[in-house]
């Protein structure tokens, strides 16, 4: 056990060390985005970082794209997202998100037994969608706020809260417990050329693009990260959900209403001065026809007497 909890030990004061790094090159560093008041040093990582993208993994994951069948592709991520499901599953019971927990345990006790061990997805097509919940939004749900963007080494993208949640997920990480070393070193490196090569047209694209990549990147990943603390996205598909419900509810009443022989009601605003019918068996009234209003009685000027 304690042979085994060395690297994780190593790992959580190497991060330390990176943050505390960063907080005291960025500190130096001005900027008129207050989001992003470490950009100096985190232009530095983003520059470190491309050239290792450069250099050595993109060209790693094209050939993995190119010389991989696709299914064996889709099976390595299967079998990592399968076992990101359980640490998924833990943090939505710690939002209180007690349906998607259960659907996400579900979905890693079917697909480990029945998809071989997570090789074959087939909770998706069961009815079972995937969710993908870390610490960094547990923290979020609970109210501890992102702080400034953080440009990581090697690792890319993040904030103070997500780095500092950045321990607990690789403990959550099912293979980080896996006792063999090289097995263990082996899988870290295959899921991250998969995962690069997942994004490989996507950043073919950006590249191209006459832009700056580094805010670009910082944009949306600031961006996408509210929305999954949030859960903005899943708000906007109930409210679109409830909405055709509501429009669903409103035509069967009309239909309801016309058959019925009652007709729709004007809009407000309008024929709004058109009288309104005198009921059944009443005679019109004569007195005051519409051409003839009634004449108003005569205002005194005498004040009024108490």
């Amino acid at each position: 056990m304690n042979h085994r909890n060395k690297p994780d030990q190593f790992r959580a004061r190497g991060l330390m060390a990176v943050v505390g790094v960063s907080l005291l090159l960025g500190g130096c560093a001005t900027t008129n985005n207050p989001n992003d008041p470490f950009e100096k040093f985190n232009r530095a990582m983003f520059t470190f970082n491309d050239a290792v993208d450069r250099n050595a993994l993109k060209p790693v994951a094209t050939a993995y794209k190119e010389v991989t069948p696709s299914f064996v592709q889709t099976g390595v991520n299967n079998f990592f997202g399968n076992l990101s499901d359980l640490w998924s599953s833990v943090n939505n019971f710690a939002q209180f998100k007690g349906q998607n927990g259960f659907n996400d345990l579900t979905r890693f006790a079917v697909n480990s037994t029945f998809g071989l061990a997570g090789v074959l997805d087939i909770a998706t097509p069961a009815g079972l969608p995937k969710h993908n919940e870390d610490l960094g939004q547990t923290l979020g749900y609970w109210g501890v706020p992102a702080g400034p963007y953080l440009m990581l080494p090697i690792l890319g993208p993040s904030t103070v809260r997500d780095t500092a949640a950045l321990p607990g997920d690789w403990w959550g990480d099912a293979w980080t417990h896996v006792d063999d070393i090289p097995w263990r070193n082996s899988g870290i490196v295959l899921r991250a050329v998969d995962q690069r090569a997942s994004v490989l047209d996507a950043s073919n694209l950006l590249e191209d693009a006459a832009l700056d990549r580094y805010e670009f990147i910082r944009d949306g990943y600031l961006q996408r990260r509210a929305s999954k603390v949030l859960d903005t996205d899943k708000a906007q598909e109930r409210a679109e959900k409830v909405q055709v419900k509501i429009d669903q509810v409103q035509d069967k009443v009309s239909e309801r209403l016309e058959k019925m022989g009652v007709k729709k009601s004007e809009a407000p605003g309008e024929d709004a001065d058109a009288p309104l019918p005198a009921p059944a068996g009443t005679a019109p009234a004569t007195d005051s026809p519409p051409n003839n209003p009634p004449v108003p009685a005569p205002v005194s000027s005498e004040p009024v007497q108490k």
